[in-house]
């Protein structure tokens, strides 16, 4: 018996080697309000179909893992007040328990690989949290980087976070990090940072490329492409970093901590600028499904 039950669009997209991307479902249940969240994810597996792929958004229903949701699953994630947040740590305790969660950046990685899905989009991946070094607080996604392989693409990490850390970590873990068509990291809203990216390439084909040959030489762990935001939804670093300080400085004040931190930033900034971040969030979501399907598309290409 399968650990991953696939939708029949996603089942007859494998079994006919066609490309298929996977999408996580937290950004579903924590990182947006209703009904945008729902508006927001029917939009990205749009345009996944769009763009020649398929969509497989991953959650967990009534303990089963699910790669590909019907349309009425994912209006009922949607909708779910009470899903767990999934992490490698606690996504088989979910399913054992016959519960509903919606997987993190390291879960959907996890199930990607289970279903044999090469290629993960998202909008931000976790990362080393400010004040870490008194916190300890890094997130799964890093160490997943490090195991799993699939390539995920990403507006870099969310920018409440700790990015120079989060390099760090990800470097010390030989995982790639890759620019897309420039030489800085983007920092999620924002299209560039002062930070300098380890590697750079152009070109979906040759991101495909490398991803087929870290498998051929036998690295473990996948690669993070570094896509950045379209210049004209971005929100510049310089607005950005004192409404980050405010939300980072009252999530501190109010004790908050662990799984509950992401969620509580991303609400008090959306808060602080008047709904332009999510907007933003939107954007850069659907700019990484672009890039996502056309890797997914040139790996199934290459693999031919």
């Amino acid at each position: 018996m399968s650990l991953v039950t696939t939708s029949p669009e996603v089942t007859e997209a494998l079994a006919a080697g066609r490309p298929v991307v996977a999408l996580e479902s937290t950004i579903i249940t924590h990182g947006m309000p209703w009904p945008q969240n729902l508006e927001m994810a029917r939009k990205v597996e749009a345009t996944i179909r769009a763009n020649g792929a398929t969509p497989a958004t991953i959650a967990v229903i009534g303990g089963a893992l699910f790669a590909g949701l019907t349309d009425a699953q994912l209006e009922n994630l949607a909708q779910t007040k009470d899903a767990a947040k999934l992490s490698r740590a606690d996504l088989a305790v979910c399913m054992a328990q016959g519960g509903t969660g919606a997987t993190t950046v390291a879960a959907t990685m996890i199930a990607a690989r289970l279903a044999g899905i090469h290629v993960f989009a998202t909008g931000g991946i976790g990362g080393v949290h400010k004040g870490a070094e008194e916190t300890f607080d890094i997130s799964a996604d890093l160490s997943e980087l490090a195991q799993t392989e699939v390539t995920v693409v990403a507006a870099g990490a969310k920018a409440i976070l700790d990015i120079p850390k989060t390099l760090e970590v990800l470097e010390t873990n030989g995982v790639p990090v890759i620019a897309y068509g420039q030489d800085s990291i983007p920092a999620f809203w924002s299209r560039e940072s002062d930070l300098q990216a380890p590697l750079r390439m152009d070109t979906a084909k040759d991101i495909a490329s490398a991803h087929l040959l870290r498998g051929q030489i036998g690295l473990p762990g996948g690669q993070l492409v570094a896509n950045p935001i379209p210049q004209e939804d971005e929100i510049p670093a310089a607005v950005l970093a004192p409404i980050i300080a405010q939300a980072t400085k009252e999530a501190g004040e109010q004790g908050v901590s662990g799984k509950k931190v992401t969620p509580f930033l991303l609400s008090r900034i959306f808060e602080l600028t008047e709904g332009r971040s999510l907007e933003a969030n939107i954007a850069l979501v659907l700019n990484n499904a672009r890039l996502a399907s056309e890797i997914a598309v040139e790996i199934a290409k290459q693999c031919e």
